[in-house]
C-alpha cells in the first residue's frame, strides 16, 4: 500500500507502481507544465494540518491553484495533493494521461475514488460556469457553435435576433486556442480627443450631411467637426486614429460606475429559446424594456425618467467609456460579430494566450508538442512563475526557473533558424498582395493590428524611418537644418497619408453645382476639440492634459526631458495662435457667405505665398492646371495663417507639423504610447481604462476598409425582409410629410410645392449598396492597396494613401450621386444635403429600432421616427438651404424665411433653458437647433404614419399585436415609449462638460423631454393635464 510518505513530488512516481504504470519523464509541453503546476498545488497542500479523506476536500485548493494561475490562460492541469500525515493518500495528476488519480493500488479503493474523481473537473467546469453567469442561459444550438466567444451579444442567422452568446462550446482544441486568443483583453490606446484626419477634411461638414447621432465608433470623428465639414464623399470614412470621444447623444446625467463589467451588457441579450418565435422575441423585448423603466415615475411629469430611470443600475459606465448609451450597447454586439468575422478563415500566428474558460473543454486530451506549441509553453510558464505563491519553496521556484529557461533556449535557436526563411516569405507576399480580394485584406489588416508582439518587437523603427523620409522631426535631431525647411512641402507630404495639417483640402461636389466634382479648401483643425480649449481660462486643465500628453510622448521617443518641455512650449504656444486665427462654428453657419469659387491663378494672386499648383500636384500626383477652378471656404484664414508662418520660427513650425501626424501614428507603436494617449483621454473625458485592442482593431478596419467587412457581414447576418419594411416605412413617412406640409399655413404655395418636389426627390439608400456582393466589384475598389498580415505600421499607411489616391481621383468626374459612402455595419443614420440622400445602414436595422417581429407601435417608434428625422434635415435650418438636386440655391421665398426662422428661434430658447443640473451647464439651442428640429420633426410624421397604418388595418387579429404583455401600455403609448428608450443613457461629468462645447445634438434626456413636451399626441395618449411639464401649454413646432 501506499503510505504517508508518498507526499512530494518525488515520491509520488515510487507510488505510481502500486495503481498505475509510471509514466516515462517527457520534455512535451503537457510534462513541463503538468510538473510544475504538481508540484505547486501539492506544496500548498501538504503544508495544511488538515486531512483529506475525500475528494471533495481538495476541491477549494484545486479551484485556488486555477484562481491563483495566470489570468490570461495559466496552466492546461489541474492536480491537487492530500494530507501531509497519517495514512492518508494522495491525489496527483497520471502524467502519461493527465488525469486525476489515486496512489492506492487496492482495486476496491481505485473504484471508490474514480467517480468523485471523475466529477472534479465537472465540478469545477460548473462552478466557472456559474461566476461567468452562463449557467441557466438557455441558448440556441446554432449559436454555441458558431462560438462567437469572450461573452456578450452574439448574432443569430436570422439576422436581428440577438442572443446572450457567452457560452462553452464543444470545439476544437486549436478553434479554443484561435478563441482564447480572440477574446484577449490587450491594453491599447484609444484616441483622446479624436482629431482624426477624416474629421480634419474639412471644418463645414454639418453643412452637406448630418447623422442620427455622432458617428464616432465606426468612422471615428470628432464631434465637434464632424458635422461641419463639407466631406461627405469619401470612399470610406478614413480613420487615422482610435475613437473614445462618447456620443453627444448619450443621458445627461453624469455617472461615476467604476466597478462596471468589461462584457456587453445582457439588459441587450436576447436569451430566446426560439430565435425564430414571434412570441420568444416579443417576451424579450419587455423584460428589456421594463428592466430600464422607473414604473413609479410620473409619465406627465418627468418621461425620460419613466422610461429610462433605472439605466444607470442595469447598465454602469465600464471603465474603459467614457459614455453608455443604447447604441453603444448595439455597437458592442456589432463589434464582437465583426470581429469573429475578421478572423475567419485567416492564417495567423497571434499570440496563443487561452483563458481558462477556453482551456477548460480540452484538459481531458493530450496536446501534441510541437514547437510553436514549446513556446508557448515559454509564455505560460513565465506567466506562472510571476503569480507562484510566496510561501512555495525556494526549490521549486528554481526548479520552474530553469525549466522556463530551457524552453527560452529552444525558442531562440527556432527564432534563428526562421529569419532568413521569414524574409522571404515576405517577399512573396509582397508579389502576390495584389491577387487578394477585399476581404483577406481586411482581415490582414486586423491581424497585423491585434499582433501586438511583432508590434512591440519593432518598436520605433518604423517610426523613425517614417519621420526620416519627412525630412527628420526636429526635436529628435538637435542638428536639424531649418535651411532646406518648406512648410508648405512637408503639409503637401503629410497630405499625402491623408492628413490634413495647416491646410484642409479634398476633392468633392460642388455645393453649387453637386453634379461636379472639384478641388476644395478649408482652414485647420486643432489637436484639442474646439478653439475654446484653447482660448478660455476655464479649460486651463484641458490644455495642460494635452501638454503633458505632448511631453510624454516625445520623451518615450528617447527626448532628454528638458528638451521635450521646451519643444512642447513653443509647439503649444503656436497653436494658441493658429486656434485664435480660425474661425468659431457660429461665424461658419452660413455657408454661401465663405464659398468662394475661383481659377486657382486667382487663387494664386489673392495668396501669392502659398504655391497652390505645387500643393496639388504633390498631393494629386497628376500636373495642374492655373485655369482650373477650385473653391475656398477660408480665405481669411488662409492670409492668418501666412502671416503666422512668416513670424514664427521654421524649427517650431515643422515640430508642430509632425507632432499632428506623429500622435496619430503612435496609434500603431506600443502600449507605453497608448498609456499616454489613455491618461489624456482621462483627463479630457474622464474614461479610466483603455478597451481592450480588438475593439480598437475593429473600429479601425471597419472605418478604413468598410464595405470589405461590410459585405461579410451581409452575407452572414442581414435580414433582406428588414430592407423591404424599411422601404416601405420610408415611402408612409413621405406621405405623412406630405400630408402635414399641406396643413402648413406658414409657408406659401409655391414654397410648398418646391418642398414636395425635393421629398419626392429624396433617394433612399437601405441595407447595403449592391455591389459588396459582387466579388469583382468590391475589389476593383481596394485595388492598389497592399496589406501585409504582419506589418501594422505599413498597412496603415497604406489605408491612409489609398484613400487620398481615391479622394483625389474623383477630379474631373462626374459626381456618382448613386454611390454609398457609409460602411454598412454601423449603427447609425444620414442625410446628405448636397446629394438629397437619406442613408439606413445595415447596422441601425435591428432591436430596439426595428424586428420583423415586433409590434409595429415599436418599430414606427423605433426606425420610423429615424426616417422622419432624416427625412426632416431636408427641411432644417441647414437644409432648406438645398434644393432637390442638392444644390445651394435660394428656392424659399422672403415670407417663408422669415416665419422658418420665428418658429426656429422657439425650439432654440426652449432648449436654451434646459440646465444639466450635475455640471451646472445649459444647453446651447443655437448649435443644437438643426437636431431639434429634425426630431421633433421625424416623431410627429411616424406617429401620422403609424396612426394611418392603424387605420387601414382590417383584420382584428393583426390589432391584437400591437401590445406586448407585461407592459402595462397602450400601443399607442408604446410607441412613445420605445423612441423615449432608444435615446436612454448615461455619461462621465468630464464627457459631459467636453460634449456640451462641441454637441449639435442635444442630451438623450433632452431628446425625449423637449420633442414629447412639444407633441399633442403625446399629451392625448398619456392623458397629461394641460400645464404640466410633459404637457406645456406653449409648445414650439417648425415640422
Amino acid at each position: 500500500m501506499c503510505s504517508s510518505e508518498c507526499t512530494d513530488a518525488t515520491r509520488m512516481h515510487r507510488c505510481d507502481r502500486v495503481g498505475v504504470r509510471r509514466a516515462p519523464t517527457s520534455t512535451t509541453t503537457t510534462t513541463t507544465m503538468m510538473t510544475v503546476m504538481r508540484m505547486m498545488v501539492m506544496e500548498s497542500v501538504n503544508k495544511s494540518p488538515k486531512k483529506t479523506d475525500k475528494p471533495s476536500d481538495v476541491l477549494p485548493a484545486a479551484r485556488s491553484a486555477i484562481r491563483n494561475g495566470d489570468a490570461d490562460g495559466g496552466s492546461n492541469v489541474v492536480s491537487g495533493g492530500g494530507s501531509g500525515g497519517g495514512g492518508g493518500c494522495v491525489l496527483g495528476i497520471d502524467e502519461r494521461t493527465g488525469r486525476l488519480q489515486w496512489c492506492p493500488g487496492y482495486r476496491f479503493v481505485r473504484i471508490l475514488f474514480v467517480i468523485p474523481a471523475a466529477m472534479l473537473p465537472i465540478a469545477l467546469l460548473f462552478l466557472l460556469l456559474s461566476r461567468f453567469q452562463v449557467v441557466g442561459s438557455e441558448v440556441p444550438e446554432h449559436a454555441q457553435q458558431r462560438g462567437a466567444g469572450c461573452g456578450g451579444i452574439g448574432y443569430f442567422a436570422d439576422g436581428n435576433e440577438l442572443a446572450d452568446d457567452d457560452v462553452l462550446s464543444g470545439w476544437s482544441a486549436t478553434d479554443q486556442r484561435i478563441n482564447a486568443e480572440r477574446c484577449l483583453s490587450l491594453a491599447t490606446g484609444a484616441g483622446e480627443e479624436q482629431t482624426d484626419l477624416e474629421a480634419d477634411r474639412g471644418l463645414l461638414r454639418h453643412i452637406l450631411r448630418t447623422s442620427f447621432v455622432p458617428p464616432i465608433p465606426e468612422h471615428g470623428r470628432l464631434p465637434g467637426c464632424q458635422h461641419t465639414g463639407l466631406r461627405d464623399n469619401a470612399p470610406d470614412a478614413s480613420q487615422d486614429d482610435v475613437p473614445d470621444v462618447p456620443d453627444d447623444t448619450a443621458g445627461p446625467v453624469p455617472h461615476n460606475g467604476t466597478k462596471a463589467s468589461r462584457r456587453v451588457k445582457k439588459s441587450l441579450a436576447w436569451r430566446l429559446v426560439d430565435s425564430k418565435s414571434p412570441e420568444s422575441i416579443r417576451a424579450a423585448q419587455v423584460e428589456i424594456m421594463r428592466k430600464h423603466m422607473d414604473e413609479r415615475a410620473d409619465p406627465c411629469q418627468d418621461f425620460y425618467q419613466y422610461a429610462c430611470g433605472n439605466w444607470d443600475q442595469v447598465n454602469p459606465i465600464p471603465k474603459d467609456k467614457a459614455a453608455l448609451d443604447t447604441f453603444e450597447l448595439l455597437r458592442e454586439s456589432l463589434d464582437l460579430v465583426l470581429k469573429n468575422l475578421l478572423l475567419e478563415g485567416v492564417e495567423h500566428d497571434l499570440p496563443e494566450l487561452p483563458d481558462i474558460e477556453n482551456t477548460l473543454g480540452s484538459t481531458t486530451t493530450t496536446p501534441v508538442a510541437t514547437a510553436a506549441a514549446v513556446e508557448t509553453t515559454a509564455e505560460q510558464l513565465h506567466r506562472v512563475r510571476k503569480r507562484i505563491p510566496k510561501r512555495m519553496p525556494r526549490a521549486v521556484q528554481n526548479k520552474l526557473i530553469i525549466r522556463s529557461t530551457q524552453v527560452k533556449r529552444v525558442r531562440k535557436r527556432r527564432q534563428l533558424t526562421t529569419t532568413t526563411e521569414r524574409d522571404s516569405a515576405e517577399e512573396d507576399y509582397e508579389v502576390r498582395a495584389e491577387d487578394e480580394d477585399a476581404e483577406t485584406k481586411a482581415r490582414h489588416l486586423f491581424v497585423s493590428c491585434m499582433n501586438y508582439a511583432q508590434i512591440e518587437q519593432r518598436g520605433l523603427e518604423p517610426l523613425h524611418a517614417l519621420l526620416a523620409s519627412l525630412g527628420g522631426w526636429p526635436v529628435l535631431d538637435p542638428a536639424w537644418d531649418a535651411r532646406n525647411f518648406d512648410w508648405l512641402n512637408l503639409t503637401a507630404h503629410v497630405r499625402r497619408y491623408n492628413n490634413d495639417i495647416l491646410i484642409v483640402q479634398w476633392v468633392g461636389p460642388d455645393i453649387k453645382n453637386s453634379d461636379e466634382n472639384i478641388v476644395q479648401f478649408d482652414q485647420t483643425s486643432l489637436g484639442l476639440p474646439t478653439r475654446d480649449y484653447y482660448l478660455q481660462p476655464a479649460n486651463r486643465k484641458y490644455l495642460d492634459a494635452y501638454r503633458q500628453f505632448m511631453i510624454e510622448v516625445i520623451e518615450l521617443l528617447g527626448v532628454p526631458t528638458g528638451r521635450a518641455r521646451q519643444a512642447t512650449d513653443e509647439m503649444l504656444e503656436f497653436e494658441i495662435q493658429l486656434a485664435n486665427i480660425t474661425n468659431p462654428p457660429e461665424e461658419r453657419n452660413n455657408v454661401s457667405t465663405l464659398y468662394r469659387k475661383m481659377i486657382l491663378e486667382h487663387l494664386q494672386d489673392e495668396i501669392p505665398e502659398i504655391d497652390w499648383s505645387g500643393y496639388l500636384q504633390i498631393v494629386t500626383d497628376r500636373p495642374v492646371n492655373s485655369s482650373e477652378f477650385v473653391v475656398m471656404f477660408a480665405l481669411t484664414y488662409m492670409h492668418d495663417l501666412v502671416e503666422l508662418i512668416e513670424q514664427t520660427e521654421p524649427r517650431i513650425v515643422a515640430n508642430y507639423i509632425l507632432w499632428r501626424f506623429v500622435r496619430h501614428r503612435i496609434n500603431n507603436l506600443d502600449d507605453r504610447f497608448l498609456g499616454a494617449k489613455q491618461r489624456f483621454s482621462n483627463a479630457l473625458f474622464g474614461r479610466e481604462k483603455n478597451p481592450p485592442r480588438w475593439k480598437n482593431c475593429v473600429t479601425q478596419v471597419n472605418a478604413n476598409m468598410g464595405m470589405a467587412v461590410g459585405a461579410m457581414f451581409v452575407r452572414r447576418y442581414f435580414d433582406e425582409t428588414s430592407k423591404r419594411d424599411t422601404l416601405t416605412m420610408t415611402h408612409e413617412l413621405q406621405q405623412a410629410f406630405r400630408e402635414l406640409l399641406n396643413q402648413t399655413e406658414w409657408i406659401d404655395g409655391p414654397t410648398k410645392r418646391l418642398a414636395e418636389q425635393k421629398v419626392n426627390a429624396m433617394s433612399l439608400r437601405i441595407g447595403y449598396p449592391d455591389f459588396i456582393l459582387s466579388p469583382g466589384e468590391l475589389n476593383s475598389r481596394y485595388a492598389g492597396l497592399s496589406v501585409h498580415p504582419e506589418r501594422y505600421f505599413e498597412n496603415t499607411l497604406n489605408v491612409l494613401s489609398h484613400i487620398r489616391r481615391t479622394d483625389q481621383e474623383k477630379l474631373g468626374q462626374p459626381v456618382n450621386k448613386t454611390v454609398w459612402h457609409t460602411a454598412p455595419a454601423v449603427v447609425n443614420a444620414y442625410y446628405s444635403r448636397n446629394k438629397n440622400q437619406i442613408m439606413f445602414p445595415a447596422g441601425i436595422l435591428q432591436p430596439p429600432f426595428y424586428h420583423r417581429h415586433f409590434p409595429k407601435s415599436i418599430n414606427y417608434g423605433g426606425i420610423g421616427v429615424v426616417i422622419g428625422h432624416e427625412l426632416t434635415h431636408g427641411f432644417d435650418d441647414k437644409g432648406r438651404l438645398f434644393d432637390h438636386d442638392g444644390n445651394l440655391y435660394r428656392w424659399w421665398s422672403d415670407g417663408a424665411i422669415e416665419a422658418f426662422h420665428e418658429r426656429a428661434a422657439c425650439l432654440v430658447q426652449q432648449y436654451g433653458k434646459y440646465t444639466i443640473d450635475e455640471i451646472g451647464v445649459q444647453l446651447d439651442g443655437e448649435n443644437t437647433q438643426g437636431e431639434n428640429i429634425a426630431d421633433n420633426g421625424g416623431i410627429k410624421q411616424a406617429f401620422l404614419a403609424y396612426t394611418r397604418w392603424l387605420e387601414a388595418q382590417t383584420d382584428p387579429r393583426v390589432l391584437e399585436q400591437e401590445t406586448l404583455p407585461g407592459l402595462n401600455v397602450t400601443n399607442r403609448q408604446l410607441f412613445f415609449l420605445n423612441f423615449a428608450q432608444i435615446w436612454c443613457g448615461a455619461m462621465r461629468p468630464e464627457a459631459t462638460r467636453s460634449k456640451l462645447k462641441t454637441a449639435v445634438h442635444s442630451p438623450g434626456r433632452f431628446r425625449v423631454i423637449g420633442t414629447l413636451s412639444n407633441s399633442e399626441d403625446f399629451a392625448r395618449e398619456f392623458n397629461c393635464p394641460i400645464g404640466s411639464i410633459m404637457n406645456p401649454v406653449e409648445k414650439c413646432s417648425v415640422w
